[in-house]
């Protein structure tokens, strides 16, 4: 989890767009600046070696020519006087030069010469190395050079030329004449060059960064309150507006975004209005038929009431017209119900309820059913703290619709109920071992009048709105309504509620896909008429509740 946390915490993509302009822009610029830099220190530490070393080998060449002079005097001088007009030679030629100290050393190149190693400083000697002097050799008539370092106990090393060449006069001897050129001012100056353009990169460099912060302000200022109207209208207010000024691009965003939001208002209150007059509609007819259908009501109970009177065939019509009058009553109850839902108007009167009590309710009120369909209800109750704060009403429904869906579709077999809490959320489930349903026709088995199977008659008098109502009572609490199955074996619906309003539920303490094996233990069917089966140690070992994916979120 941190090093998710750190891989997010250095994800550009998530930064402020200020911010990332600011960056990538201060970045470029600090590498055309370091570029643009390197460049021309290069630039100008070649420039300055290239004119110290021409100057160098001109002085080196005007020294080969005093030297020569001196040794073409020396024939016919003793030994003593030969050595000691070198040693005068180097001692006055170093130390001389148009910018810095320079030291010159004599070496003689055979043992026919009569002066010996002379040097103006004794470290020159140990710089020359084989390579320089056999190159001094090879090429006698023009100078050799060398770039060397000069020990400096202070700053380490001072850059200088080595410069070699090589005289020859006759009676005197062959001789190799090393002269270094120590490279401190250049140095100093090529230091100096780069500590200005260090500075100048910097004031560079803090210029940009300005220009960047600016122009992403520019930038950034427009499009953030764009996106602050943007939530307010995802927040509902439909009427906000972004401040348009200028002609640019910008301001022709802001301009379509303001297009786009009365566009939107305007579809949105054509929508509200549509809604709300079919709403009306809904509502007027459903009030509309009250009247005609408590007088066909009246006329049915009393056809009803006198059935045995009647011949055969009417004696058939009656019972089917009282049968469809209360699937007609039932309907336009719901489509009101269905109604309010769309119009925004139900509303919870919620108290703190036992959600055991509301099932074990639910179950009494549907046993007279389960025993004409031949079927039995198997309550496996928590039997600890279930409370809850919900509409009992409608939870009630809810319980009614699921029981009467399994019994309906259960082909006479059991009927699960089963319940359980955890400390946020209570769940029931109602599972059955009838035809099924497929995960396609879980996914649609909340649509409104929407059935498995369109052959298929609702023996019942369904009306095909109830778990649609059901689904929707489950959300106006916060919760969640289910639904699994396999075809053939049976389904299983589960009802999710939070303990406390204002909450939604992450997990459910029941799991939704489970086992259709009756043979089982754990299956072992029980009946309201004998001793309803209560406590934990009743329930089946089905695992633990697991969180809803997205489709049963949806209404699975």
């Amino acid at each position: 989890m941190i090093r998710e946390r750190l891989r997010r915490g250095v994800d550009v993509r998530t930064w402020p767009l200020a911010l990332r302009v600011v960056t990538v822009t201060t970045l470029l610029a600090l590498l055309a600046i370091l570029a643009v830099g390197v460049y021309l220190s290069t630039v100008i530490a070649d420039g300055l070696y290239e004119q110290r070393r021409d100057r160098v080998l001109e002085e080196t060449v005007d020294v080969r020519g005093a030297l020569t002079d001196t040794l073409t005097q020396l024939p016919g001088a003793t030994t003593t006087q030969q050595q000691d007009a070198a040693f005068a030679f180097v001692q006055d030629t170093g130390g001389q030069g148009d910018a810095t100290r320079r030291e010159v050393a004599l070496v003689p190149a055979d043992p026919s010469g009569t002066v010996l190693s002379v040097a103006s400083d004794q470290d020159l000697l140990s710089l020359v190395d084989p390579d320089l002097e056999d190159e001094v050799a090879a090429h006698p008539d023009s100078l050799a050079w060398r770039s060397v370092g000069l020990p400096d106990g202070a700053h380490g090393t001072t850059p200088a030329l080595l410069v070699g060449s090589r005289v020859t006069v006759a009676g005197v001897g062959t001789y190799d004449l090393y002269v270094l050129y120590p490279l401190q001012e250049e140095q100093q100056t090529l230091s100096f060059v780069q500590r200005v353009m260090l500075g100048g990169g910097a004031v560079l460099l803090a210029l940009v960064v300005g220009i960047a912060i600016v122009v992403a302000r520019l930038v950034t200022v427009p499009l953030r309150r764009a996106a602050q109207a943007a939530e307010r209208m995802a927040a509902g207010n439909l009427r906000t507006r972004v401040q348009v000024s200028g002609g640019d691009e910008l301001a022709q965003v802001g301009r379509s975004f303001n297009d786009l939001a009365l566009s939107l208002e305007q579809k949105i209150d054509d929508l509200t209005e549509l809604s709300r007059v079919q709403h009306r509609f809904v509502s007027d007819v459903s009030h509309e038929l009250r009247t005609p259908l408590t007088t066909i009501r009246m006329a049915a109970a009393v056809l009803d009431g006198r059935r045995e009177e009647l011949p055969g065939d009417l004696h058939r019509t009656a019972e089917l017209l009282s049968t469809q009058v209360e699937r007609f009553d039932s309907l336009l109850a719901d489509l009101l119900e269905i109604s309010r839902f769309d119009a925004g108007a139900a509303e919870l009167e919620a108290h703190r309820e036992e959600i055991d009590d509301l099932v074990r309710h639910a179950a009494e009120n549907a046993a007279p059913l389960a025993e004409a369909r031949g079927c039995t209800l198997d309550l496996r109750l928590a039997g600890r703290d279930t409370s809850a704060v919900v509409d009992s009403r409608r939870i009630d429904r809810i319980l009614r619709n699921l029981l009467t869906n399994a019994i309906e579709h259960g082909a006479g077999g059991p009927v699960l109920v089963q319940t359980a809490a955890d400390a946020d959320t209570v769940a029931v489930v109602v599972q059955d071992f009838g035809r099924g349903i497929s995960p396609e026709d879980a996914r649609r088995v909340f649509d409104r009048f929407w059935r498995a199977d369109p052959s298929r008659a609702r023996t019942l008098g369904g009306t095909g709105l109830g778990l649609s109502i059901s689904v929707e009572d489950a959300r106006l609490h916060g919760g969640w309504l289910q639904a699994w199955g396999q075809e053939g074996r049976g389904a299983v619906f589960r009802l999710t509620l939070p303990r406390r309003p204002g909450t939604s539920p992450t997990r459910s303490p029941l799991r939704l896909e489970r086992s259709f094996d009756r043979e089982a233990p754990e299956f072992e069917p029980s009946t309201l008429t004998g001793e309803i089966p209560i406590g934990p140690d009743r329930l089946p070992d089905l695992g633990p509740g697991t969180a809803p994916s997205p489709t049963e979120k949806e209404g699975r």
